[in-house]
């Protein structure tokens, strides 16, 4: 978006100095041409956050399926592992924030000569990273206690309320419009997640008290809620706060507050007194200490490739957005079931997934529609631009 914009500034200085018919057809020419660029590189930078998150939720959600049902049984191990995989981005983080540099120092040069508006301080900064890190320490020990007291069929749809709470919450806090086709995107992601937990064993897992599958059912709900509130809130600063739409910007996101969250369930381990039954836990796990291991290492690792997607995409479109293509990885865990651990494939699986596609395309759609708008609306004031240009010329 930067080249971008040092392109159409370029063209524009040409115009300046020769002002004459010939150079003002090619300028509005490649005025024209500009838009197309900037699109083709937004989708594709879409895409791989797209394919991010879906690839990162799907493997992250098995392998913590895996663990509790091989022998793991700590909650706060589970949460820990969403979090402590943040040092794998530390050198994007390096790369990007080096490489931007020389365009901070001109930003602050032109900025002391203009009235050009200041990024936040590092207080605000601070004080939003701790914020959004404690709020994912207690909305991922949340999702910890529902993933170990309840079956998958109940987790996975009172997971599909995330889209409701979401939508609620984009409404109120990011002036987010509900059009008739995201609404048919958000009643079709979410009738796909109910069939899957219709064709689930709704009974409470073996060994699991009543009280605890209570506990279990508020807390997942309470995760989904708050989840949506930490997605609007993240897009609320991008948008309202930090005013910078850089990739560093996105990582700086994703880092900090994982710091402060995996400070937070490392007292929480402590605390908890779960660090003690650790050691044990790994020597009776039943795949060996070397898949104990494997399985949070990559767990944790899976999750921050997730939420690397899940930041970008709402970074580039928004926290629905985002929130949708999040749900519509719930069909697709069957599916890697089928493929890893020859799970079996019937019609209400095959109709969930080809719901969940359907809803993917309905939301899809809208946004082209609005993507066609703006560029109308471009176009239109593009050549009331060079009509005045030529008449004055």
């Amino acid at each position: 978006m930067e080249d971008a914009g040092g392109i159409e500034l370029q063209i524009t200085a040409a115009d300046d100095q020769e002002p004459n018919s010939s150079n003002d057809v090619s300028s509005v020419n490649n005025k024209l041409h500009l838009p197309k660029l900037i699109h083709y590189r937004w989708w594709l930078r879409v895409t791989c956050y797209m394919l991010f998150l879906l690839s990162g939720q799907s493997a992250a959600t098995l392998l913590g399926r895996l663990y509790f049902d091989k022998g793991g049984n700590s909650k706060w191990m589970a949460t820990f592992v969403q979090s402590a995989g943040f040092p794998i981005l530390l050198p994007l983080l390096f790369f990007f924030t080096t490489s931007t540099i020389s365009t901070t120092a001109i930003n602050l040069i032109s900025s002391s000569f203009a009235n050009t508006p200041k990024g936040p301080q590092l207080s605000t900064l601070t004080f939003l990273y701790i914020g959004f890190g404690v709020l994912l320490t207690g909305d991922n020990l949340m999702y910890s206690y529902g993933l170990l007291y309840l079956p998958v069929s109940t987790y996975s749809l009172l997971c599909a309320t995330q889209l409701a709470f979401n939508a609620l919450f984009s409404f109120f806090l990011n002036s987010q419009k509900l059009s008739p086709f995201v609404l048919n995107s958000l009643v079709l992601l979410t009738a796909s997640a109910s069939l899957l937990a219709v064709n689930a064993d709704s009974e409470k897992p073996a060994g699991i008290s009543r009280g605890k599958y209570v506990i279990g059912f508020l807390c997942t709900v309470g995760a989904s809620a708050t989840y949506s509130l930490y997605l609007s809130l993240v897009q609320l600063s991008f948008e309202k706060v930090i005013k910078k739409e850089t990739f560093s910007v996105v990582l700086s996101m994703q880092i900090y507050p994982s710091f402060v969250a995996t400070c937070g369930c490392v007292v929480g381990l402590f605390a908890s007194g779960e660090w003690r039954s650790l050691e044990n836990e790994m020597k009776e796990y039943k795949e060996g200490k070397v898949s104990y291991l494997m399985n949070l290492i990559w767990t944790a690792i899976t999750w921050q490739i997730s939420s690397l997607g899940m930041l970008g995409l709402i970074f580039e479109v928004s926290s629905l957005f985002s929130n949708v293509i999040s749900t519509l990885a719930l069909p697709l865990v069957p599916i890697l079931a089928v493929i890893f651990f020859h799970d079996k494939m019937n019609g209400l699986k095959v109709m969930a997934m080809l719901l969940a596609i359907w809803g993917f395309l309905s939301y899809i759609y809208q946004h082209y529609l609005d993507d066609l708008a703006k560029s109308k609306a471009s176009l239109t004031s593009e050549n009331e631009l060079t009509g005045v240009q030529l008449e004055t010329g």
